[in-house]
């Protein structure tokens, strides 16, 4: 993508593997860019009345990743104020959602290898996380890794970095 492309977006979308620390990267991206923060999961959760976890568990996957990209596919920025907007892991499976975030962002894929993620994970249950029956995280993260690089405007590699440093790489790469 065009550079100019890029920085004409308004607004900026973080996707990624669960652990990989998008909602805590963008509440300090938003604070240093002085943008609002929109986590998508959040939303989810407002417009549902439920847990993620909960939604999964009554619904099951499908139906999660359904309601998950209604929900993204409408988050509505407020043209006047440029936001962040950290997503769910799952939201690279719908695709109304990402065309709709890829129209009013530049999307930025936070890259973490699987050992290290596995590391930072606890329970994958309680953080709503979507699993299929016997599905590992390494099954996971080799499933979603294409559809990460396929939505990124801009691929950050966060190994080996704290989160300024991250947020220091972000804004380099946007050129801010």
């Amino acid at each position: 993508m065009e550079r100019d492309t890029i920085m004409n977006k308004e607004n900026i979308v973080l996707i990624g593997m669960p652990g990989v620390g998008k909602s805590t990267i963008g509440v300090v991206l938003a604070k240093v860019l002085g943008y609002k923060f929109i986590d998508s999961d959040l939303v989810i959760q407002e417009q549902t009345g439920r847990l993620l976890k909960d939604i999964i568990a009554e619904e099951g996957i499908d139906e999660f990743i359904n309601i998950e990209n209604k929900v993204n596919a409408s988050i509505n920025t407020d043209n006047t104020e440029k936001s962040i907007i950290a997503t769910g892991g799952s939201v690279v499976y719908g695709k109304e959602a990402m065309e709709h975030l890829s129209e009013i962002g530049t999307v930025i894929y936070l890259k973490l290898d699987l050992d290290s993620l596995s590391k930072r994970l606890g329970s994958l249950e309680k953080r709503g996380v979507v699993l299929k029956d016997g599905q590992t995280l390494e099954d996971l993260f080799n499933e979603r890794t294409p559809l990460y690089e396929k939505y990124a405007d801009i691929i950050i590699n966060e190994h080996g970095y704290t989160i300024q440093q991250t947020v220091k790489l972000i804004e380099a790469k946007l050129g801010v």
